[in-house]
């Protein structure tokens, strides 16, 4: 058994170890050589987050989706380093409005330039992914766009909040569908597609890549508050002192709202949606959530995510690329906790 990419995936069959590794290689050769410019200081800021490295989910998605088809077929390697500066792309727009001063264990780009440098260098990786999309053909410039606009849309929905009378919990879950799954579904797609695999296949890996997504973010919400620096690569309670709502806090109010609700839920509830820019007040709002049965429950709803992505992939046939794909399941999984 050999631990595959940043992620740490367990891969136990040699060739599936090999191709995959061979694979993600030649994904970080092509994220530099896409990060070039003319201009150093361009090249300087879009290869920032690139060499602070990454887990490269979404490479390793594709990788073992080509394997239902031929992982080595010409269009493999670049739509993964599409699918990786896409989502590079959006890392660089969120730090700007999350005003994060961290990311990936460095300084963000806004921290280290400007908003404005942040932006732009975001739009310039956007456009280099668009370049090597148009090699890949108009079908995948159509998957690509649609993706885009799901995450564009579930980003604007976060920032809109849920409208009147819509379950604040359920907007949120169809928030982390556009802004994480939809990608992480085009790196499930377009591994199989690109590898020549059935309609069948494609349409499995898709949707197994948007619930798979899901419990992916899900295991950040809950690394957010459980883990520490070391593990996330962030400051623990980012989320929380930028006063963005993750599963664990709007579990926490919707507990706190019922009629049965605890002190403890409406004082922790009170505590959540009041000022935490105090670190003090912060570290006790960690430290109370940490000992919340709302903790737990967004644990379990991972796992739910987690579960439905493995039973996704049924109808595939039994290989090592199934196998992998269902430990990834639960490697999501155990990042949570």
């Amino acid at each position: 058994m050999t631990v595959v990419g940043p992620f740490g995936l367990s891969v136990r069959d040699q060739a599936l170890e090999a191709d995959t590794l061979s694979g993600l290689a030649a994904v970080e050769e092509g994220l530099i050589e896409a990060t070039k410019s003319d201009v150093p200081f361009i090249t300087g800021a879009a290869q920032h987050l690139v060499r602070a490295g990454g887990k490269r989910f979404r490479p390793l998605l594709v990788m073992l989706g080509a394997q239902f088809g031929d992982p080595h077929a010409p269009g493999v390697v670049p739509s993964a380093v599409v699918v990786e500066l896409t989502h590079l792309a959006t890392l660089y727009h969120d730090d700007v409005m999350d005003e994060a001063d961290v990311r990936r264990g460095v300084p963000s780009a806004n921290a280290n330039w400007d908003n404005s440098v942040a932006v732009l260098t975001g739009d310039f990786l956007f456009s280099r992914a668009s370049h090597i999309l148009a090699d890949l053909g108009p079908e995948a410039v159509r998957i690509q766009a649609e993706a885009f606009e799901r995450l564009v849309t579930g980003q604007i929905l976060e920032t809109a909040g849920p409208a009147e009378g819509h379950d604040a919990i359920d907007h949120y879950l169809e928030v982390i569908a556009g802004k994480t799954g939809s990608l992480i579904a085009v790196a499930g797609r377009f591994g199989a597609m690109m590898s020549g695999a059935d309609e069948r296949t494609v349409s499995v890996l898709t949707q197994y890549g948007e619930r798979v997504g899901v419990a992916f973010q899900l295991a950040d919400d809950v690394l957010d508050i459980a883990s520490d620096e070391h593990e996330s690569g962030k400051t623990p309670g980012t989320d929380l002192r930028e006063g963005i709502a993750t599963l664990p806090v709007l579990y926490v109010r919707a507990r706190a709202a019922r009629p049965e609700a605890t002190r403890e839920d409406r004082e922790l509830c009170a505590l959540l949606d009041g000022d935490l820019s105090d670190d003090a007040r912060l570290a006790d709002a960690l430290a109370r959530l940490r000992a919340h049965p709302a903790l737990e429950q967004a644990r379990r709803t991972t796992v739910r995510y987690a579960d439905e992505a493995r039973e996704m992939l049924a109808p595939l046939p039994d290989n090592a690329a199934k196998e992998a794909l269902a430990a990834l399941c639960t490697a999501v999984v155990d990042r949570a906790g």
